[in-house]
């Protein structure tokens, strides 16, 4: 856990928000000289707490109409196996998400795409290439909340 400041949380509220903010913007924004903003927003880079910036596009304006939601279950567990799966995946450029998870299910993916057939073409691409136990698909009908600001109190 990296010990952060009021004025570290006020700098990664304001990025959150606006990603293209100029430094001099954000600085005005936390009550900071450019200068000392640039320092804080290096470090908080250097500590690996910013990742990286990049631009949120509107998947239904550009044609991705349809997302789904794969949920795997497998009944390897090896780290041979799960490398292999995850390297996989990973080639798959539909595949926005990827996360091992606990439960029932090992693994749920998030697909966007532009169609069921584009859909289909993923499900094949994954079901054929590796062994699974069993997997599923949940069609999204209406994004409510996506791209949420971490919460960072």
């Amino acid at each position: 856990m990296i010990a952060l400041d009021y004025i570290d949380h006020k700098i990664l509220t304001v990025l959150q928000q606006d990603g293209a903010l100029s430094q001099r913007e954000v600085a005005s924004q936390v009550g900071l000289s450019q200068n000392a903003c640039w320092r804080r927003i290096r470090r908080l880079t250097d500590l690996g707490i910013i990742e990286g910036y990049h631009a949120r596009l509107n998947a239904s304006v550009i044609g991705l109409d349809l997302t789904v939601f794969i949920m795997i279950r497998t009944r390897h567990h090896s780290e041979k196996w799960s490398k292999a799966f995850k390297t996989h995946v990973e080639s798959i450029p539909e595949v926005v998400e990827m996360h091992r998870i606990g439960g029932d299910w090992d693994y749920l993916i998030k697909v966007v795409t532009k169609s069921m057939a584009g859909y289909d073409k993923v499900y094949q691409n994954i079901t054929s290439t590796v062994e699974l136990e069993a997997v599923t698909g949940l069609f999204s009908m209406e994004t409510i909340l996506e791209n949420r600001p971490l919460s960072i109190k």
